[in-house]
């Protein structure tokens, strides 16, 4: 938690392998006993979900779906694995949806499972919850963390809201 400008989307940024080369950085980040500095980012494993959802628009909720799967499940696997992702977030029978015909929460839901699908080592969350109504924002923060939860998933979320924070249940750093 922090003031706006004070580094958390960067301190994200960097742990991802995308921060722009004007900043400098030093130390090590190291995820179950593996250093990621120099590795390319989709080689770290780490999951984040954003405040903006970021679906592809030219793709169906399916489909944005199963771009996250492995490209070592074969086609009818992916097919089970989307429809039973589909389910536990509530949104069963909208794998041909566009995704602009979507609620808020919905496209918030399916982007949680398209990077949950990716099978991330950690899962960095930058402000999820912001764009949510209030009575949303408490259940699609139980939905993040009980995910986190289940997967044994380190997580770090960047908020300005304490009750984001203290729905965590973890320790709470002040940048």
């Amino acid at each position: 938690m922090g003031p706006s400008g004070c580094g958390k989307s960067s301190l994200l940024a960097h742990l991802c392998g995308t921060l722009p080369s004007v900043f400098q950085t030093s130390g090590k980040i190291i995820l179950h006993a593996r250093t990621l500095n120099n590795l390319a980012p989709h080689e770290r494993k780490l999951g984040i979900l954003f405040q903006d959802d970021l679906l592809f628009p030219h793709l169906s909720v399916g489909e944005n779906l199963a771009f996250a799967l492995p490209e070592k499940i074969k086609q009818q696997e992916r097919r089970a694995k989307v429809e039973q992702a589909l389910e536990e977030i509530e949104l069963s029978g909208m794998c041909e949806r566009d995704p602009a015909s979507l609620s808020g929460g919905q496209r918030a839901r399916v982007a949680l499972m398209r990077t949950l699908l990716a099978q991330p080592e950690a899962l960095l969350l930058d402000e999820p919850f912001s764009k949510l109504d209030q009575e949303l924002r408490g259940r699609f923060r139980k939905l993040v963390f009980a995910h986190a939860v289940k997967n044994q998933l380190p997580t770090l979320l960047v908020t300005h809201d304490p009750a984001d924070a203290k729905a965590a249940g973890g320790a709470i750093l002040e940048l």
